[in-house]
């Protein structure tokens, strides 16, 4: 099946949760002459496994449903600036166009800086294979002049056009600056060029040619581009590419000013600022970049680049079709908008909590929203079309991100420049966030992550009777341990990964005032993110130094551009999980589970209750919808120099892992040594499940494994990791209660 086709139907809404009373905007394309049907579902079961209930949903009565008019919403990857209406620019008969770019891609036709419409103004740029262009039109037609050799990726060059109108003259040249490059350096002069600007309601594109849609993109760094009236001389043109401002400046955009936005800001007489499009990566080494400073807010004169690239695409842009209102009275849980015309569905998450401040239930579960977008649209590097075999005799989800790279992809994909994907958001369709999809198309088990894997816990709850209601990260971003501070209980799903220092802030204050706290995954509390202040669901993730990463921050690129903080690892922040909940991350294999071994100290008499009813079992979840078993792909262990509480008490061991299992990089020194000083490495690979008991009256379970609960609803949730966690939340209940 090939990439880049367009889904028949599709949507997105422009948030994740919402109260009762409150409304969300729901944004769908359908490729149909015929409408499309809308409708409110509740989500009981997300695993389209055949030996499991399979996916389940209840139809739920909603204002909303019926049908709407078919119509396709386009979209445009590739990030750029723009600045609307330049009419100082347009005024131009002589110019000079300069910046410094960082190519990362040259291959394909790109636009560095362009003022043109028609056969009407110019652009700099590079051509198809990666020679620097430069066109001029003279009302009837563009003609170019280029430069003989190709760009280098990822090597800072000055690039300029200029024009003279008395001479009829054009100047294309560049300069490399690196010293060892010297002789790539090349000026080329065209007389008898005739040359009319565009009109004032002509944008000025930076990184792109930005109308009448923005084509044309440019892969890689840019900085400091600027204009001048007239054609600057040789000597003058080396005096502003050195940073001295010289009479008939136009323009000149400063890019280390404003960082955490999308506004560009030109720091010349005309005042001619720009906005960011699909939000290219800001906080980014320049050209004098000396190593001496690492983050961009101690030394913005050398972070004045920004890096775009031909496919950054985070919010879609499109027109709402109808606004969905929360009913005051449906209660909190896992519901989904669904989509349907002439065969084709679609299924828009909504995660409903309770009215705020209003609890109506003792038990909450903390929804890994945060995680779910940074993952969202994972192309995964391991999928081949054997995979689509199972998808297809599962009735799973059909459509997977490698079809449609177009969509975005996920934080944990490249660009196409090679370079990591730092952003995320769910305002555009994310495909693995809907029931039935497969995160994996082999192995045992039903091969699920995050949204789907975590609807295991939500039926076990269901099953049991155990009401509970729901909490994002959003919202613990944004109210604090408030939203949590009156629940008896908190539950995480299977892999609460990503968190902000709020999210983190409001989980301590929870369990640190009495709060019965219960852990049900792996890997969690890992990797610190920041979220834009103006554009709502933007998350930034920097892998910065340490780590499991799929790519790595270039150096000197560790700060978030949001928040300015250092980005990467919580435990490189001071952090560490095992601080939070009394374990974390260790070791990872293939999608593979094996077991836990009680230990020694579940037998300490105050600990009974923990295993009611399976007092005699010895081992525990060697079963299980994900992987096969319940201690799985991520292990967490309790480690007392992390900040592991000294009364924990670690119940179970898992072992028996394959030999695909290895330990984080932060744990390993040497090829001998390790971070802990552990003489035999495979004892670190483990997952510990942990029980301690806080000061103020709080308690904390954490099962250390990310595929803990795929195990409940094995043999119709009746297993010994089913009684293991009821006996923890019935406790907790009961802990509460007096």
């Amino acid at each position: 099946m090939s990439e880049n086709q367009t889904l028949p139907l599709a949507g997105y809404t422009d948030r994740l949760s919402a109260r009762p009373g409150e409304s969300i905007e729901v944004k769908v394309s359908s490729l149909s002459s015929s409408p499309y049907r809308a409708s409110l579902v509740r989500v009981r079961y997300a695993d389209p496994h055949p030996d499991g209930p399979g996916v389940q949903e209840d139809a739920v009565a909603s204002e909303f449903e019926g049908s709407y008019p078919s119509r396709e919403q386009r979209f445009f990857p590739g990030s750029c600036g723009v600045v609307e209406r330049p009419e100082a620019v347009s005024l131009l008969q002589s110019f000079t166009a300069y910046v410094t770019v960082w190519p990362t891609a040259p291959e394909g036709s790109q636009t560095i800086l362009a003022h043109q419409t028609g056969s009407h103004g110019w652009s700099l740029g590079l051509d198809g294979h990666g020679h620097v262009v430069g066109r001029l039109g003279d009302g009837t037609e563009l003609r170019e002049i280029r430069l003989p050799f190709p760009v280098r990726t990822r090597q800072w060059y000055h690039v300029w056009l200029s024009y003279d109108a008395l001479t009829l003259t054009a100047v294309l040249g560049q300069a490399v600056l690196n010293p060892y490059d010297r002789n790539e350096n090349r000026t080329v002069a065209e007389s008898g060029m005739i040359f009319l600007a565009a009109e004032a309601n002509c944008a000025l594109g930076v990184a792109a040619q930005p109308s009448p849609e923005p084509s044309e993109h440019f892969n890689g760094k840019i900085e400091a581009p600027g204009l001048y009236d007239h054609s600057l001389s040789s000597g003058d043109l080396q005096r502003v590419l050195a940073g001295e401002r010289l009479p008939g400046l136009v323009a000149h955009w400063d890019f280390s000013q404003e960082t955490p936005t999308s506004r560009i800001v030109d720091v010349g007489p005309n005042q001619l600022h720009g906005r960011l499009c699909n939000t290219p990566a800001r906080g980014m080494t320049g050209a004098n970049w000396n190593a001496k400073e690492m983050c961009w807010r101690h030394a913005p004169e050398q972070y004045g680049a920004i890096h775009f690239h031909d496919d950054d695409i985070y919010d879609f842009g499109w027109e709402t079709d109808f606004r969905a209102t929360v009913p005051d009275d449906l209660p909190s849980g896992v519901y989904a908008i669904k989509l349907e015309c002439e065969g084709h569905q679609d299924w828009l998450p909504l995660f409903v909590l309770p009215p705020k401040g209003q609890r109506r239930a003792e038990v909450c579960v903390l929804v890994s929203t945060f995680t779910y977008a940074v993952y969202g649209n994972h192309a995964r590097p391991d999928f081949h079309d054997g995979w689509r075999e199972r998808i297809r005799d599962w009735n799973a989800f059909p459509h997977n991100p490698v079809d449609y790279r177009q969509y975005g992809l996920s934080t944990y994909n490249h660009h196409r420049d090679g370079s990591g994907i730092c952003f995320a958001s769910h305002r555009r369709p994310l495909l693995n966030l809907r029931p039935g999809y497969l995160t994996f198309g082999e192995g045992v088990g039903s091969g699920l992550r995050h949204y789907q894997a975590d609807s295991h816990l939500y039926a076990w709850l269901e099953a049991k009777g155990i009401a509970y209601d729901l909490i994002t990260d959003q919202e613990l971003h944004e109210e604090g341990v408030a939203c949590l501070q009156d629940y008896a209980v908190l539950c995480t799903g299977s892999h609460p990964e990503y968190h902000t220092p709020q999210t983190l802030d409001a989980l301590t204050a929870y369990r640190d005032q009495g709060g019965c706290f219960a852990y049900l995954g792996g890997n969690g509390f890992y990797w610190r993110v920041a979220l834009s202040d103006e554009t709502p669901g933007m998350i930034e993730i920097r892998r910065a130094e340490g780590g499991i990463r799929a790519w790595a921050a270039e150096p000197g690129e560790y700060y978030h551009c949001f928040d300015g903080a250092y980005g990467g690892l919580w435990r490189r922040s001071g952090r560490p999980p095992q601080a939070l909940a009394g374990v974390g991350f260790s070791a990872q294999g293939k999608f593979e589970g094996s077991y836990y071994r009680r230990t020694e100290t579940s037998r300490r008499p105050e600990l009974a209750w923990l295993f009611k009813g399976i007092e005699d079992e010895e081992t525990l979840g060697d079963f299980g919808f994900s992987g096969g078993g319940a201690a799985g792909f991520e292990l967490d262990r309790a480690d007392t120099r992390l900040g592991t509480p000294e009364q924990v008490q670690v119940v179970a061991r898992s072992e028996n892992h394959t030999p695909s299992f290895v330990l984080v990089p932060e744990e390993v020194l040497t090829h001998l040594t390790n971070w802990p000083g552990e003489s035999e490495p495979k004892n670190l690979i483990r997952a510990d499940l942990v029980y301690y008991e806080t000061p103020s009256g709080g308690a904390v379970f954490s099962t250390g494994s990310i595929t803990f609960c795929g195990s409940l609803p094995w043999n119709d949730f009746e297993n010994n990791i089913s009684t293991l966690l009821e006996n923890v939340l019935r406790h907790f209940l009961a802990k509460a209660a007096n």
